[in-house]
C-alpha cells in the first residue's frame, strides 16, 4: 500500500508539472510585472489590454510633489500624497527614536552612578530650629502645578514616541492602543496649560534667577557636587538653577510651547512639510528638556538633603540655608530679604524658636 501511495503521488506531480510545462508564455510585448510608478507609456499601453484601472501615469504623478487640480485647494488640498512623509517617518522611527531613548537611558545612568559614588549630599552643620520662608504658598503652587504638567506631558510623549517598542509586547494591541490614543489626548490638552504655568513661573522667579558675577564661580566649580564637604557660595538660586531656568525653562519651554502649538492646531494653514518640521524641533527640544528635569529631580530630592523639604513645606533650617546659599542668608540676616515673606510663616517661625529654646 504503501510502494502504491508512493507512485501515484509522484504519478500527480508529474502530471501538474507537464501542465505548467505546457502553459503558453505571455506575449513578449505583454505587461511584466513591475513597480506601476515605474511602468514605461508602452508598457501602459499593453497593461490596459488587460487592466485597464491600472494608470501608472496617473499614480505617477500622484507620488510627484506637483499640486494637482481641486474645488479645494487651501492646506494643499491639490497634494494627494506628499513623499516628503516617507522621510520624516524613517528619521521619526530611526535616528531621533534611537538616538533620543538611548540618550536618556545614557542619563539615568549617569545619576545612577553619581548617586552610588557621592550619595547624598548632607548639611554638615547642626540644624539651629531657625526657620528661614524659601518658597511662598503662592511659589510652591505654581511650580507644583507646572511640574505636574510637565511630568503629564513627559509621560505621555515618551509613550508615543517609544511605546511601540517598550510597551507594545508587553500590553499587547488593544491595551497598547488605548493607552497610546488617552496619551495623545492628554498631551495635546495640557500642552496649553503647561504653556500657561510656563509663563507663571517666568514671572514668579525670574527676579532671583538674573546671572551674577559669582555664578561663574559656582558652575566653574561644579557646585561642589564631585567635592564632600564642599559648598560653593550662592544667593537664592545657584548658577545651576539659573542655568535650568533660562536654558530649560525659558529656552526649551519656548521652544516646545511654540512647535507644540503648531501641532496642536493645525487649522491655521501649516503645511504638512512645516508641521513635520516643528515635530523634529519639538520632540528634539523636549528630550533635551527631560535630560535636564532628570537631573533637577534627582538633584531637589534624594541627592540633596533638605531640598525637596523646602518645596514641600516652604522652609528651610537657618544652617540648610547657609550651607548652600550663604549669599542668600547672609542678606536674610541683615535685614535686606525677610526672613519671613507671610504672615502664616512668620506665625510658624515663632513656634520653631520656642520649641528650639524650650
Amino acid at each position: 500500500m504503501t510502494s502504491r501511495a508512493i507512485r501515484t503521488l509522484v504519478l500527480l506531480l508529474g502530471l501538474w508539472s507537464a501542465a505548467v510545462v505546457a502553459q503558453p508564455a505571455a506575449p513578449a510585448g505583454g505587461p511584466q510585472p513591475m513597480n506601476i510608478l515605474e511602468a514605461t507609456r508602452d508598457d501602459q499601453a499593453a497593461r490596459q489590454q488587460v487592466q485597464p484601472l491600472n494608470n501608472a501615469p496617473v499614480w505617477r504623478e500622484v507620488n510627484t510633489p506637483t499640486a494637482g487640480f481641486t474645488n479645494l485647494p487651501a492646506n494643499e488640498g491639490g497634494v494627494l500624497i506628499q513623499s516628503a512623509g516617507e522621510e520624516w517617518r524613517q528619521l521619526r522611527n530611526g535616528p531621533i527614536t534611537t538616538y533620543g531613548g538611548w540618550g536618556l537611558v545614557v542619563v539615568l545612568m549617569l545619576i545612577a552612578a553619581f548617586y552610588l559614588l557621592r550619595g547624598q549630599i548632607k548639611v554638615s552643620g547642626a540644624p539651629t530650629g531657625q526657620l528661614i520662608e524659601r518658597f511662598t504658598v503662592v511659589e510652591r503652587a505654581v511650580h507644583w502645578l507646572n511640574a505636574a504638567c510637565f511630568v503629564t506631558l513627559g509621560l505621555t510623549g515618551l509613550v508615543m514616541l517609544f511605546g511601540k517598542y517598550v510597551l507594545l509586547p508587553i500590553f499587547g494591541n488593544t491595551l497598547f492602543s488605548m493607552l497610546a490614543s488617552m496619551s495623545k489626548t492628554g498631551h495635546n490638552f495640557i500642552g496649553p496649560l503647561f504653556a500657561v504655568t510656563l509663563i507663571a513661573m517666568f514671572l514668579t522667579f525670574v527676579k532671583d534667577n538674573f546671572p551674577r558675577a559669582y555664578d561663574l564661580t559656582w558652575l566653574a566649580k561644579g557646585g561642589g557636587l564631585l567635592s564632600r564637604n564642599t559648598h560653593v557660595p550662592s544667593h537664592r538660586f545657584n548658577g545651576g538653577e539659573k542655568l535650568l531656568f533660562w536654558g530649560g525653562l525659558v529656552l526649551l519651554g519656548m521652544i516646545v510651547t511654540v512647535t507644540g502649538f503648531i501641532l496642536d492646531f493645525p487649522n491655521y494653514g501649516q503645511t504638512r512639510a512645516q508641521m513635520q518640521d516643528a515635530w523634529m524641533i519639538h520632540v528634539i527640544a523636549a528630550l533635551l528638556f527631560i535630560a535636564l528635569i532628570m537631573g533637577h529631580i534627582y538633584i531637589g530630592t534624594i541627592g540633596t538633603e533638605g531640598a525637596l523639604d523646602a518645596m514641600k513645606t516652604g522652609y528651610v533650617d537657618e544652617s540648610w540655608a547657609k550651607e548652600h546659599h550663604v549669599y542668600w542668608y547672609d542678606d536674610v540676616k541683615a535685614g535686606k530679604i525677610p526672613a519671613q515673606r507671610s504672615g502664616r510663616g512668620a506665625a510658624r517661625a515663632a513656634g520653631s524658636a520656642a520649641q528650639a529654646q524650650g
